[in-house]
Order: C-alpha cells, then structure tokens, then sequence
C-alpha cells in the first residue's frame, strides 16, 4: 500500500467529513486533551438537519460547539464518562449527562456492550509506515476504534506523539476520512497546593520507601506530594499512573524515579492519559522513558498489585463515619466521576508492601462563610459512594493519618473523628452514639 497515497484519497474537509453523522448515530468524541475541534464545529453547524445525535466524551477541557449551537439538547445530546469543571456546570444546566463507569472497565464496556457509529478522534500526523499517535490519551480510545462504523481522524501537528505500551496507534488502511487541522494543546495547570495539603503530604511521606511505585490522583495534595517527593532524598522510585502531570515531570526531572526496582515496564514511567502545561507535553513527545498503555492495563487492579511498595493517593470530596467514600459527587450533583479511585485502592492494597491514601482537608466553607465537616455521621442524602469502605485503607486529612482496614464500626468511628477537625468531634462522637457505633476507649484523645 502506498500509505502517502491512501492519505490523499481520504483527506477531506471538515464539512464532508462529517456528512457521515446521520440522525440517531452514537458519536465518539475521544478524551481529555484529545477531543475534535474542526469537526466539533461541522457538525454543531448541521444541528437544523440532524435529531438525537448522541456524543460521548470524557473531560472536557473546552466548551463543545454541538452544546453551544443546541443548549437545550433536542439535535445533540452530550454524554460525558468523568466530568470536568466545565462539564459540571454543562449538567447543572441539563446540558451533559454522566455515564457511570470503572475506569479500568471502559475498554470493554465498547468491546461488549456499545454502539458507536462514527468516531472523530484527534491523532499526530501520519508516520511513513501509515500510522498516526492519539497522543496522550490512549485509555480507551483503540476499542471506540474497534467499534466504530466510521473513523475520522484530526490530523495535528502540535500533537506529541507518546510512545507506547500499546494500542497507541492506527493505521491509515483503518481510517474513513481525514481531516487537517492546527490547536494547540489545552494547558490544564496544577493547583496551587493549600497548606493543608502540604500537611497532609507531609504524614503520607514517612509511607515512602526507596523504590515505591507511584500514582497520583490529581489536586492541589497530589501536587504538593509530587514535589515534596521531587525535593526528597528517595531513590529510584517508579511512577505507574491513570495520569501525567507536571509533578511527576519534576519527580522525574529531580532524579527521584528512575523505575530500575519496577517488576516489569523496567525503567519506564506508565500512564493512560496526561493533562498538563506545554511543559508536560513536551516532556513526553518521543520520550521512550514513558510508555502509554490502555486504561485496561494501567488500572487493572492486577497489574496494579505486582508491583511492590505501591503507593496510591488519592482525594475525596466526603467520607462518613462508616468509612464510605464519595470521591464524586457533591449530594446528587454529579462533579467528576469514579475515576481511578477503586482501581488504585484495590490494587495498591494488594501490593506487597503497597498502601492506599484517600486524603481530604477536614473542612470546607459555603458560600455563606459556614464551616462544615467533610467527615460526616452518615454521607449527605444522595451522595455517590465511590470507594466501599471495606476497600479504604489509609484516611488522611491535616489533622493526621488513620488506617481503617481490619477495625470494628466503633473503631473506625474513633479513628475518623480522631483526624477530623476539632471544632466538630464532639458533634460527631454524638451522633455515632446515636447510631450505635461508638464506644470510648482511651486511645482517642480529643
């Protein structure tokens, strides 16, 4: 095949391209930093001739045209498997609909159960072999390919071009139509880290051993870890991650990871997808220190597990005196999704020598300038438990550090109160005594 030639048949323009879409299809949109813009924009302008269009996506870092050109979702209905902040506020305004989901499942849930009739993915530009890179954000996107009745690739060069792993690539033969285009990357910068984060960093660091594999959810705590790590004396550590960030760029950078006591992917940083700063992404255009596999690989509680002294951290948004975690939802307003939580959790568990942080301030203030507690009686009415709390292992706020595994109801309500803020201790000792799990040891020093 003469792959140069093969490309020039199938380049078209964004219009005709997505003249393939017709009423009722089920579109992929691709994830994180690699969604379509050019045929985004061609297909919101067909909106008048197209009904129950239905799109889905996975974080979306800009606003989509097919939601601008039809708010009122009646020619294109916006599905979305973890939201961002802008898909948050799309659903508060009944514009995107979250798709609950495992992350490490997700490949099999289009090999096995969905329909996808056009896919419209942004790729590196073509190889001389006739192969294009997603970029960073493989994850799921080769089962859509899979699936997918039609392809239509964006074509970008300012797209770097991540080494796998695998199914990090397609090839031109697989390819539908394709269409040239030039973005530049969306730059999704770190939060700042809090001082309570800095705290609550500070009693997870002394978890650290030499040679501890890595992953960091992300947050203005997983970011202060990163380069409290960076400014360690910790020595070969290894990074197997659902996500690049610029932190770990500085682990790296600092000469803390190295991946030489890795069991296997030896010497290499592992992720699925990466958002971050131009700095990140130029980090890991053509870098084969870093492999890019499919989130059935990375989260795969399994593989998780072989790996020893894993170290998984992690936020939420609340957690009740049970010990239930919800990472996900603010009551029944939906403000992420379950992520990679459960993943890391099980599988940083069964490492040997592995731990499970799930880490939170233990307040947060309302609009009002009201102080609550983020470690409540009972999770508030409605809330998404993300992580069982059988699962839990290390609770971790500013107050200090808990583990759960293997404790009594009374125990683990002892222990949570024990690292929730003081001001509330009292009022949560009360109402696990009405609840019937609590009895006072002289452990517990309020």
């Amino acid at each position: 095949m003469d792959v140069y030639a093969e490309y020039q048949k199938k380049l078209t323009t964004p219009e005709k391209a997505v003249s393939m879409v017709k009423s009722g299809d089920w579109v992929e949109y691709g994830s994180f930093t690699g969604q379509p813009i050019a045929l985004d924009k061609a297909l919101a302008a067909r909106k008048d001739e197209l009904m129950d269009v239905k799109i889905r996506a996975t974080t979306a870092t800009r606003m989509p045209e097919i939601v601008k050109a039809d708010p009122e979702a009646k020619h294109f209905i916006y599905n979305n498997w973890h939201f961002s902040g802008l898909d948050r506020k799309l659903h508060d305004q009944g514009a995107c609909w979250y798709i609950p989901m495992l992350y490490n499942e997700l490949p099999s849930y289009y090999r096995n159960f969905l329909d996808v009739d056009v896919a419209m993915l942004p790729v590196t530009p073509m190889d001389e072999k006739g192969y294009f890179n997603f970029g960073p954000q493989v994850s799921h996107t080769k089962a859509i390919c899979e699936k997918a009745k039609k392809i239509i690739l964006e074509v970008n060069p300012m797209i770097p071009r991540c080494l796998g792993g695998r199914e990090e690539v397609i090839h031109i033969s697989e390819v539908d139509a394709l269409v040239e285009t030039e973005w530049a990357m969306p730059q999704v910068r770190s939060v700042p880290p809090t001082e309570n984060d800095n705290k609550i960093a500070g009693f997870i660091m002394p978890e650290l051993v030499d040679g501890s594999c890595i992953q960091l959810g992300i947050g203005g705590m997983p970011n202060a870890m990163g380069k409290i790590i960076a400014q360690s004396d910790l020595k070969d550590l290894g990074v197997h991650t659902e996500m690049m960030t610029e932190s770990i760029v500085d682990m790296v950078e600092a000469g803390r990871v190295t991946g030489a006591r890795k069991r296997f992917d030896t010497f290499k940083t592992v992720y699925t997808f990466s958002m971050g700063t131009q700095k990140t992404y130029d980090f890991l255009h053509n870098n084969p220190s870093c492999a890019i596999y499919p989130v059935d690989y990375v989260n795969n509680p399994f593989v998780i597990s072989q790996h020893d002294n894993f170290i998984a951290i992690n936020n939420c948004v609340e957690l009740d005196l049970f010990g239930q975690v919800c990472s996900e939802s603010s009551g029944t307003r939906n403000i992420s999704g379950t992520g990679g939580q459960v993943d890391f959790t099980l599988g940083a568990y069964h490492s040997q020598g592995g731990k499970s942080f799930i880490c939170l301030e233990s307040t947060y203030q309302k609009k009002d300038g009201e102080l609550c507690s983020r470690i409540k009686p009972i999770l508030t009415p409605g809330a998404i438990v993300t992580t069982h709390r059988a699962m839990v292992n290390y609770i971790v706020t500013e107050f200090g550090i808990v583990n759960l595994k293997g404790k009594t109801t009374w125990e683990r309500a002892e222990a949570l109160i024990s690292v929730a803020h003081p001001d509330f201790r009292e009022e949560l000792i009360k109402e696990a005594e009405q609840m019937g799990i609590w009895r006072r040891t002289h452990k517990l020093a309020l």
